[in-house]
């Protein structure tokens, strides 16, 4: 059994959180099995890390493992790059000469954005997969390879085999076990670990200073969310020590280093900003945001149907209704755009009741009689839940001598 730490050691993994312990697993369990591997992951994450991984923990570790990048090959001579040709075959083709496949026999062939293979090439793909059989292009004869094969992509290729860009019997044979790999922003706790590793490597290499970075610095980073993953991570760092001279890196060069990332995500919501916030904090600050905006739309239709009912004018109406409404809260309003979706669902209903229970509190200055009209409760319920809540000691006193002279 290969032990993990000695595989996170020898791979270059780098990570502590559930996530990439789960990959790391999955790594152990498939890699001494001579199966077709297909890892999927955002770009940047380090999935050719892992196919390396999954290489040297096989049986095949000392026969060659060839990388493909089937994205940076054009498409005229792709198959010429994977199954060889005769002399001949093409202009340009004076010599016989070995492809991938035949050149890694015994070993593995990782096949990096296999979602950019033409379907011309897919159905020789799928060949191999199979059979070992292939053809070099120009030539009528079969020969064999015995090769294992490892896929990635960035992309869905559920989604292109419905959209007819991907063979669906290819698709199956790939996906035999699927490693995905997360993003760093899904695994920022992480993000630390990837930092110290770069930096140390970067500055033994270049003979650079490295004073290390401030925690501030750091916490900021972290509120980042790194649309180009690790890879924009690692030249983040080395361009901020290459600039800042071996300076300790302080949380103000950072900002000033991400600013033009920051610049051109105001300009387009949907990119990943920088926020003064944890992203757990903004996220629950939206939920309770939508809680209150619900909860005082459902007033409002309530005060407008009552009016309607006594024939008042129901447009004034609105207008005097809107000012009237609290504004418990201080958000920014595009929170909404520094979401992750993903991280929804972490809060309890009951966390989230006690949360606006103590807001609205604070809002009234403690006026409880304000608070419970705010919230929509009677006062003895606004009592019962704060004592259930534990948010006023002196409440509980309180509530239980009044219910003692209700009992009388």
């Amino acid at each position: 059994m290969i032990d993990i730490n000695r595989l996170q050691k020898t791979s270059g993994i780098i990570g502590n959180t559930e996530a990439i312990q789960e990959v790391l697993e999955m790594i152990v369990q498939v890699g001494p099995v001579d199966i077709t591997v297909l890892i999927t992951g955002e770009s940047g994450t380090g999935k050719e890390k892992v196919a390396k991984a999954i290489h040297k923990s096989s049986k095949r570790t000392h026969e060659p493992l060839i990388i493909v990048n089937c994205g940076a090959i054009p498409e005229g001579i792709i198959e010429s790059e994977l199954f060889g040709h005769k002399k001949g075959a093409f202009t340009g083709a004076g010599d016989d000469r070995k492809g991938y496949f035949e050149a890694a026999n015994k070993g593995t062939v990782f096949l990096d954005e296999i979602g950019e293979t033409p379907l011309e090439t897919q159905v020789k793909l799928l060949r191999v997969l199979e059979n070992g059989e292939f053809i070099h292009v120009g030539d009528s004869k079969t020969l064999y390879t015995d090769v294992r094969i490892i896929a990635a992509t960035n992309k869905n290729l559920e989604s292109l085999v419905k959209k007819g860009d991907f063979r669906q019997d290819l698709y199956y044979r790939l996906k035999t076990v699927s490693i995905h790999v997360p993003a760093l922003r899904q695994r920022v706790e992480d993000l630390s670990l990837f930092v110290e590793r770069f930096a140390l490597e970067f500055t033994r290499t270049n003979d650079i200073v490295y004073r290390g970075f401030m925690p501030e610095a750091i916490r900021l980073m972290k509120q980042y969310n790194w649309p180009g993953n690790v890879r924009e991570l690692k030249n983040f760092v080395e361009s901020i020590l290459v600039l800042e001279k071996g300076e300790r890196v302080t949380s103000e060069m950072v900002e000033r280093k991400l600013r033009p990332s920051l610049d051109t995500a105001l300009q387009n919501p949907h990119l990943p900003v920088l926020v003064d916030q944890s992203p757990e904090r903004v996220e629950n600050e939206l939920i309770l945001r939508q809680l209150f905006l619900l909860r005082q739309d459902v007033e409002l239709i309530r005060k407008i149907m009552n009016e309607q009912a006594r024939g008042n004018d129901t447009l004034h109406y609105i207008n005097e209704s809107v000012q009237d409404v609290p504004v418990t809260m201080e958000i920014d309003s595009q929170a909404d755009t520094l979401i992750r979706p993903d991280a929804i669902g972490d809060m309890t209903l009951e966390d989230l009741e006690k949360e606006a229970i103590k807001r609205t509190l604070k809002f009234f200055n403690k006026n409880r009689r304000a608070a419970a009209r705010s919230l929509g409760m009677s006062e003895r319920t606004l009592y019962r839940k704060i004592n259930d809540y534990g948010l006023e000691r002196k409440i509980k006193r309180k509530y239980e001598k009044q219910s003692q002279e209700d009992k009388k």
